[in-house]
């Protein structure tokens, strides 16, 4: 018998032996009595009981010990109170837990932690309809779901989720594309973070002795663990790991400055929803608004208040309000004319670097995070015993599809679970696989395993994670209120060991989106206040609304507007304000909301017939070749790229926010429509006088920017 198989066998011994006992037992005693130790000598013993219980103690699940006044060891005594092994009873509502069935529904086989999310829900619906078996939503459609995104990935994912469970150090080769160079790094990982569609490590690299951000897909080969050690190191007790979700994309690094940028009247709503955290706003005498935001990467800066077009003017610092103008420059010179372009490399054709992309839906990569096989067990004996009590029949190709197993894993694991007894011969239970049927006898003293146990860590990650992945966008019910629930019967937030999904998109439209979804619930028509960052306008529509739908931009909302007799999809993030009205109405036959889901809300690329030739220059090439298809590569290191685009707005403003770092060649239309915008931006940037802000207390809404961790953090994003 496997090593492996062996502990687990001990370990969930031992869990039954002192929940079979009631009472405090001796190191003797459990010796004696617990299947796996009487074989062994007094030190084997002693070895093994004590790794058996540190095993535990990660798991969540504690022994108590009684130690005697004169301290000596072998006089301790050891129990396992039950709250220490079961799951506190959580009163769930049966809309939050169709909530929660339907997070299953949506993200089982698209999510990397899906396998120790389904043993979390069978704990957590304990004695409830079985969550796996619950009819699929149509009001919900996903383009992100934080899988793995590949078979390499997926293989430093799991390695790293252990090391962060474990505290081991890992190493690994990184491509630092700030920098454009490979190296080895070696770092103690503290955090996974799922945002944008990517996997960030968060963790403290021992080269710079400080936190830094390492993007899953830019290690190269093996993530290998440093050293032999049980343990290497203890997280800080003031890492935060909110702190690096809530950042906006120019605080990644040491702080430099503080930014003040003015902002219109038509934009400060949304800048404050969505970058509050990031920043402080101050209103303005004229009806704008000054925000207030520190910044490390002044290009990203620049690179936001130029997509920003004239609802934005950066105010202070004098350096950084210059290099926006020089930029706007850089912008109109590389317009101007006809292109001026280096010779092409020999073949260099029409290439795209690997991106993390989640592969179509029908060919899905396997899932990266495996639950521990403790977890597994305990959740297969409950089932075991709940069908042997009750004398449910059980099928065997229903249990490998409810837990995942194959034919081989689900005969072992039987084959465990005969063997894990209370001591003095008496065991858990005893089950027979039949063809399809499992015969199941379980033994009068098999209430160890007869209630939900506790959610193990990754358990828990994984149920909080797909709650924070969905927000508040399913219809049914508030997923806020489930998360409090479990968080409450946990005892900690699940973040804190070391997994956190952002939100898709920017900031918070957790309002917006819960006005949205009960009006999908109720087939009630919305007016919506909407703001055309294209066309810079707010316009007003009333639409029909049928499904909510996340994107690499963020969420969206699938709708027929009334006005266009069309389908449309706005963007959560620029609706103003949502009303639902008294209006109701029948879905109409021909509209599929989530036909697109596996096109532009996963690759960001809108359908269209337009195509436009972007060169990009050697300072921004390595960025464009992670998300553009390549057709040229220049003698002086910049390329040429494909870009579709449905409207030339669109594609005018991404050209804006490249600051300068990326030209239209074709088509010519578009190239001039570049210009003309960055012209006129100049313009009104000069003849703008500066707001100056109010005087007094700032609104009660302002909010300000986070206290960075103790380190200093750089970005290797």
């Amino acid at each position: 018998m496997a090593k492996d198989t062996e502990k687990l066998i001990r370990q969930l011994s031992l869990i039954s032996y002192l929940m079979a006992e009631r009472r405090p037992v001796t190191a003797m005693e459990i010796r004696r009595d617990v299947e796996g130790y009487s074989a062994m000598n007094e030190d084997a013993f002693a070895r093994r009981f004590y790794a058996d219980r540190s095993e535990l103690e990660a798991l969540g699940i504690h022994l108590t010990i009684e130690r005697p006044a004169d301290g000596q060891v072998e006089q301790e005594n050891y129990s396992l109170p039950p709250e220490n092994f079961y799951l506190p009873p959580v009163a769930f509502t049966d809309s939050e837990l169709a909530a929660l069935q339907t997070a299953l529904v949506l993200l089982d086989g698209e999510f990397a932690y899906a396998e120790p999310l389904r043993l979390a829900l069978q704990q957590l619906s304990w004695g409830r309809p079985r969550p796996d078996r619950q009819p699929g939503q149509t009001s919900l459609a996903l383009g992100i779901t934080a899988t793995a995104g590949g078979h390499d990935l997926s293989q430093r994912l799991a390695k790293i989720e252990t090391a962060i469970f474990r505290r081991k150090t890992v190493t690994f080769d990184y491509y630092t594309i700030e920098r454009d160079k490979h190296g080895s790094r070696t770092v103690d990982p503290f955090l996974l973070l799922f945002q944008g569609g990517q996997y960030f490590l968060v963790g403290r690299a021992h080269d710079r002795e400080a936190f830094r951000v390492f993007r899953l897909s830019r290690i190269n080969g093996k993530v290998s663990y440093a050293t032999k050690a049980e343990h290497d190191f203890q997280r800080p007790e003031d890492f935060d790991p909110r702190s690096y979700a809530r950042r906006a994309v120019w605080q990644f690094g040491a702080d430099r400055a503080l930014a003040r940028i003015e902002l219109s009247d038509r934009i400060s709503w949304q800048v404050e929803r969505h970058f509050g955290d990031a920043g402080e706003m101050t209103p303005a005498g004229d009806g704008s608004s000054i925000f207030s935001t520190e910044y490390a990467q002044p290009r990203a800066v620049v690179s936001w208040v130029l997509g920003l077009g004239a609802n934005a003017k950066i105010l202070e610092p004098k350096p950084l309000a210059k290099e926006y103008a020089e930029r706007l420059a850089l912008i109109k010179q590389r317009h101007s004319g006809e292109p001026e372009l280096a010779r092409a490399k020999r073949g260099g054709g029409k290439r795209r670097e690997p991106v993390v992309e989640p592969p179509a839906s029908e060919e899905r990569e396997p899932n990266a995070i495996r639950p521990e096989r403790f977890a597994r067990l305990v959740t297969l004996a409950s089932i075991l015993i709940d069908a042997g009590r009750t004398h449910t029949p059980l099928s065997a190709i229903d249990l490998k599809e409810r837990l995942q197993l194959t034919d081989e894993e689900l005969a072992e694991d039987i084959g465990v679970l005969n063997i894990v007894n209370f001591g003095a011969g008496s065991y858990v239970l005893y089950a027979e696989i039949d063809g399809d049927k499992i015969e199941v006898d379980p033994e009068p003293y098999g209430d160890s395993f007869a209630r939900p146990a506790r959610l193990l860590p990754v358990e828990a990650k994984a149920l909080v994670a797909a709650i924070d992945l969905l927000g508040e966008h399913i219809p049914e019910a508030s997923l806020a209120s489930a998360r409090r629930k479990v968080v409450t019967a946990l005892g900690s937030d699940p973040i804190e060991d070391g997994l956190h999904v952002a939100s898709v998109g920017a900031g918070d439209d957790s309002g917006i989106a819960r006005t949205i979804s009960n009006a999908v619930n109720e087939q009630k028509v919305l007016e919506l206040e909407y703001y055309k960052e294209n066309e810079d306008e707010l316009v007003t529509r009333t639409v029909e609304p049928y499904a909510l739908m996340n994107g690499r931009e963020g969420w969206y909302v699938a709708v027929w507007d009334l006005g266009r007799d069309a389908v449309r999809h706005f963007r959560l993030d620029r609706v103003k304000s949502a009303t639902v009205t008294d209006q109701t109405f029948e879905r109409r036959a021909e509209v599929d909301p989530s036909s697109d889901v596996d096109g532009w809300p996963r690759t960001g690329e809108v359908p269209s017939s337009d195509t436009a030739l972007v060169w990009v220059s050697p300072e921004r090439a390595r960025w464009a070749r992670e998300e553009r298809t390549v057709t040229s590569e220049l003698s002086d290191g910049s390329v040429i790229v494909e870009v579709a685009y449905a409207g030339t707005d669109w594609l005018v403003k991404e050209i804006l926010k490249e600051a300068g770092d990326a030209a239209v060649i074709e088509p010519k239309e578009a190239r001039k429509a570049v210009l003309t915008a960055a012209t006129e931006l100049a313009r009104s940037a000069k003849k703008r006088p500066a707001a100056k802000p109010r005087k007094g207390k700032p609104k009660a809404s302002t909010t300000k920017a986070p206290a960075k961790p103790g380190s200093r953090a750089g970005a290797t994003r």
